[in-house]
């Protein structure tokens, strides 16, 4: 649902506005007490200039954080999408290593089902030729009493 757009009194250098929009009083007030603060650093800074010309001042560098803080955002998005597929491999990767646990641990079961538990298995491949033979194997016995 969309908030309703408010009307909101604010005095920046002695001038009053009236600002539509849909934030908070809260964040408008430190908008005002921030530009206020802001312009009156630039006047201190710059006695020569006059109000005009330190708003314009103050909308480049407001205007100039808003580019740079634009850039850091696009930058984190970027990580954020590379974690994320960075999160997805290794997820894949543990599904992975659970299957090929899995396959193992029959495997062992299998060696000790048949006496052959003195047999190393080096990797998940020796391990799935074990599996693949005794189910070879079951499939002939199945075949031969059929």
């Amino acid at each position: 649902m969309t908030e309703q757009k408010k009307r909101y009194k604010a005095v920046i250098a002695n001038q009053s506005y009236t600002i539509i929009g849909r934030e908070s009083k809260e964040h408008m007030d430190m908008v005002t007490r921030l530009v206020n603060d802001q312009l009156l650093e630039i006047m201190q800074l710059s006695p020569q200039i006059d109000q005009e010309q330190a708003s314009i001042l103050l909308a480049i560098n407001a205007v100039s954080d808003q580019l740079k803080k634009q850039e850091q955002l696009l930058v984190l998005q970027k990580k954020v999408d590379e974690l994320r597929g960075q999160a997805i491999k290794a997820t894949e990767l543990e599904n992975r290593i659970k299957r090929i646990e899995a396959i193992e641990s029959e495997a062992r079961k299998v060696l000790d089902e048949t006496g052959r538990s003195d047999v190393e298995i080096h990797n998940h491949v020796e391990a799935q030729q074990i599996l693949n033979e005794q189910r070879k194997r079951k499939i002939q016995e199945k075949t031969a009493h059929g």
